[in-house]
């Protein structure tokens, strides 16, 4: 006889372990199935420090202690999967591996979370490991003693800039606008460090180089005028796009192709919830994304209940 869950977790971030976490604890027959990481977002970085009840901690410590709560409670967690067929319309749901295997629940999470954004600009593709990163926790020791370039200007570039100042020799900061999109005391963190400076209202324009990166093109936004910034590596902070391609055509998104969810994290089809950065919100943090990954949990729960 197939085996069919209660509760089906699309996703191992932050969201979808929590979610596994409280609905392995009710008692519920949970599956996660993950396709990249587990711990998603998180293991991407260095430090956090802003988690209720705990002073530091590093991204991918945090990860493992939530996949183990997880794992004691009950959840079953499969990962390096690709999952290709998506049928969740019906009371019982659907979803599909590459390799034929078929998982079944009465209820869904979508908690697939978001990759970082890319600037779009000619050379990207080329230099991406060759000098381009998106990640500082997992390339910044390839650039001890480095000049490093960080491009963003919200909470992550400006925290992440701070970390990579623990290898680099110098972080030069570059943001399209004349101001920073982040907390104070991250701001105050930047312009309190030696090794960091800025070139604001510019925006990178192309990468530059033979084999490695080796240069970057900025333009000044207030003057249009052109530059060759000589550069060890770049990292981009720029945002997340939400990992909702595979579903876009069933569940309801929004223009930005986020998942659209009511305050209990309903999605439009009944017996499906989602939760984390793929969904429409304001605020993308591990606090928000544990909290959305609770509700969905509880209200998976109460669904199942009624």
């Amino acid at each position: 006889m197939e085996k069919i869950y209660d509760v089906m977790i699309l996703g191992g971030g932050a969201a979808g372990l929590t979610a596994g976490i409280y609905a392995s604890r009710a008692k519920l027959d949970t599956i996660i199935l993950n396709e990249g990481v587990v711990g998603g977002q998180v293991v991407l970085t260095n430090e956090i420090a802003n988690y209720p009840g705990v002073k530091t901690v590093k991204g991918y410590e945090l990860s493992n202690i939530m996949r183990k709560q997880a794992k004691d409670f009950g959840a079953t967690i499969r990962t390096s999967l690709n999952l290709i067929r998506y049928n969740l319309e019906g009371e019982i749901k659907e979803v599909e591996n590459d390799d034929g295997r078929v998982f079944k629940a009465k209820t869904v999470i979508i908690a697939s979370g978001g990759k970082p954004r890319a600037l779009g600009i000619p050379g990207e593709n080329d230099f991406e490991g060759r000098g381009v990163s998106y990640c500082a926790t997992c390339d910044a020791d390839f650039f001890q003693d480095k000049k490093l370039l960080v491009i963003g200007g919200g909470n992550s570039a400006l925290e992440e800039a701070v970390t990579l100042t623990k290898f680099a020799s110098k972080v030069t900061i570059i943001h399209q606008f004349d101001h920073f999109q982040a907390f104070e005391h991250a701001i105050e963190e930047v312009k309190n460090n030696p090794k960091i400076d800025f070139i604001m209202s510019s925006e990178p324009r192309a990468y530059i180089g033979e084999d490695r990166l080796e240069k970057v093109r900025i333009e000044n936004m207030l003057n249009g005028e052109i530059s060759e910034i000589e550069t060890d590596g770049v990292f981009v902070f720029i945002g997340y796009e939400p990992n909702t391609l595979k579903v876009k055509d069933i569940v309801k998104l929004n223009e930005k192709n986020e998942i659209v969810v009511d305050s209990d994290m309903k999605t439009d089809i009944p017996g499906v919830f989602a939760a984390g950065d793929c969904i429409a919100k304001k605020y993308r943090q591990v606090t928000t994304a544990v909290a959305e990954g609770t509700i969905a949990a509880l209200s998976a729960a109460e669904y199942l209940r009624k």
